[in-house]
């Protein structure tokens, strides 16, 4: 059984730092690009940031870029997502997913692992 399981997210104040990690097993996802997303209360789900199997290549919102780092450790099977510069409208649920692909995509159409979501709020 495939799972995603992320960890890492709490209540901060507004400018500080979080990990988040998201922890994959029944599989590797060899040569599959990962992603982070986010959804926060009466939106939909958003893009934040993905990587592709090698780490050599990422791509960020514009919300979230200069702020926040992809990465992963193919050997451990880990996801991350490093956030600095924590703002309010950050607050939301995060949620990492393995893509069909090994290409960069921002669809969450394009993803069909998921795990179920860490809760970071960042207060004011």
């Amino acid at each position: 059984q495939v799972q995603l399981v992320e960890s890492g997210g709490g209540l901060v104040q507004a400018g500080d730092s979080l990990r988040l990690s998201c922890a994959a097993s029944g599989r590797t996802f060899s040569g599959n690009a990962m992603g982070w997303f986010r959804q926060a209360p009466g939106k939909e789900r958003e893009f934040v940031a993905a990587i592709t199997w090698s780490g050599g290549r990422t791509y960020y919102a514009d919300s979230v870029k200069g702020r926040f780092t992809i990465s992963r450790d193919n050997a451990k099977n880990t996801l991350y997502l490093q956030m600095n510069g924590l703002k309010p409208e950050d607050t939301a649920i995060y949620y990492c997913a393995a893509a069909s692909t090994s290409a960069i995509l921002t669809g969450t159409a394009f993803y069909n692992y998921w795990g179920q979501g860490t809760q970071v709020t960042v207060s004011s």
